[in-house]
């Protein structure tokens, strides 16, 4: 399979989705890897844990058009980096599809959940009491997953363990579409950031994205 969508953010930036249609040995056999990678995937089970970790490495070489090794490292948080190209990167997966998005010049979140009602019994878990008061409930699973796609791409962008969706990450009010941006603020002790983030449809699945921020004065 090819990319199956994709979307320019400005000159430096986009993201693409890709729909895992092949095995894991198709996959594998696009790829170059290192020793450290190839043992790692031999821990990874023959399911969709493989399939998603290989077909993200498939898509991030497709965007960055390149047939040289990719060194994609993750750092202490657990945040993905590349070692040897330019680019900021934010991975993501969700059962069929896998998400890269790659920018040049400022940092990237991505998140891709495919939709189910079952959110809805964990939406006092990620969203304050202020959050869940605008939530359309004519359309509240839609809305559920778009700020949660919101704030896992803001947590992806900023890269810091112990950040909590629900008590560090504020969505201001918002009326859920198709496909739309909503203002975010992340607070934490160490950063205090604002975010216009971007949401979509796509299929049975919801998009989240992010890129660059705007550094606000912190007092405590």
């Amino acid at each position: 399979m090819a990319i199956a969508y994709q979307k320019s953010i400005d000159d430096t930036t986009c993201y693409a989705l890709w729909k895992i249609e092949e095995t894991a040995e198709e996959l594998y056999s696009r790829l170059k890897l290192s020793e450290k990678e190839k043992a790692f995937i031999t821990t990874l089970n023959n399911g969709k844990r493989s399939l998603h970790w290989l077909s993200t490495r498939v898509l991030l070489r497709e965007l960055l058009n390149t047939n040289e090794y990719i060194d994609c490292q993750v750092d202490a948080n657990g945040k993905p980096y590349l070692v040897n190209f330019p680019h900021h990167i934010s991975l993501s997966h969700s059962l069929d599809y896998a998400a890269v998005m790659i920018s040049k010049d400022q940092p990237v979140g991505i998140d891709i959940e495919i939709v189910k009602t079952k959110i809805s019994r964990i939406a006092s878990k990620f969203l304050s009491k202020e959050e869940l008061g605008f939530i359309d409930k004519g359309n509240l699973i839609k809305h559920l997953y778009v700020c949660w796609c919101a704030k896992e791409a803001i947590y992806k962008l900023q890269g810091q363990r112990n950040v909590s969706f629900k008590d560090h990450i504020s969505l201001s009010p918002f009326t859920c579409k198709e496909e739309g941006v909503l203002f975010a603020q992340l607070n934490t002790n160490q950063q205090c950031r604002s975010f216009n983030v971007n949401y979509e449809s796509f299929k049975e699945y919801m998009i989240g994205y992010v890129a660059g921020c705007k550094e606000l004065d912190y007092e405590k």
